[in-house]
């Protein structure tokens, strides 16, 4: 595990190297911590954080062993314990079970008006096509989102894409309830569980 330290601010923010990998593919780069436009090759590697990570040792929550933080993905990915803990866990069902298929949303590139992108389709499409597009646009994803804003421009779409919609929301959000109705079902889920 990398991690790395942008310069120009007062303590520096810190990310893991694997995290901030999406931030350095765009021509204008914003530390997505706090927003502020960053010069990708001042980015230095963090090695006093590397240092503790490799200093520091918790416990596997499988096994129990003591394992250095820098090492623990490494030792849970091979884990006999964490393996079976995972494969005891609940599979993924929709959230209201249907015997129709799962509409597939799609949307409209708001650079050139591409249309019939589903989510993945339009990331790629604006990867490739839009890299270095200056204009802030409407996020057609988060627009049609019940709690999205038809108006707000993201000031950086792309790193936007890439770190907001690494998944599709229709997969986990069920559109017919209400935000306090979804949470009283998932805390009933969740205690039905245990």
């Amino acid at each position: 595990m990398s991690s790395a330290s942008l310069p120009g601010y007062s303590e520096g923010s810190r990310f893991c190297g694997e995290c901030l990998q999406p931030c350095l593919q765009v021509p204008s780069p914003l530390c997505p911590l706090c927003r502020l436009p960053f010069d990708p090759k001042k980015v230095d590697k963090a090695t006093h954080v590397e240092k503790q990570l490799s200093s520091y040792k918790a416990p596997c929550r499988g096994c129990n062993k003591k394992v250095t933080l820098a090492k623990m993905r490494v030792h849970i990915s091979s884990c006999m314990k964490v393996q079976e803990q995972m494969a005891n866990c609940p599979k993924f069902v929709p959230v209201v079970p249907t015997s129709q298929p799962i509409p597939r949303s799609t949307f409209t590139c708001p650079y050139c008006g591409a249309r019939n992108l589903d989510q993945q389709e339009l990331v790629k499409h604006c990867v490739d096509n839009h890299r270095s597009d200056p204009n802030r646009v409407v996020c057609p994803i988060c627009s049609a989102m019940p709690w999205g804003d038809p108006s707000y421009k993201s000031a950086n779409f792309l790193q936007h894409l890439l770190h907001r919609h690494k998944f599709s929301y229709d997969t986990f959000v069920d559109y017919s309830i209400d935000e306090e109705a979804a949470f009283q079902a998932a805390l009933a889920l969740s205690l039905s569980e245990n």
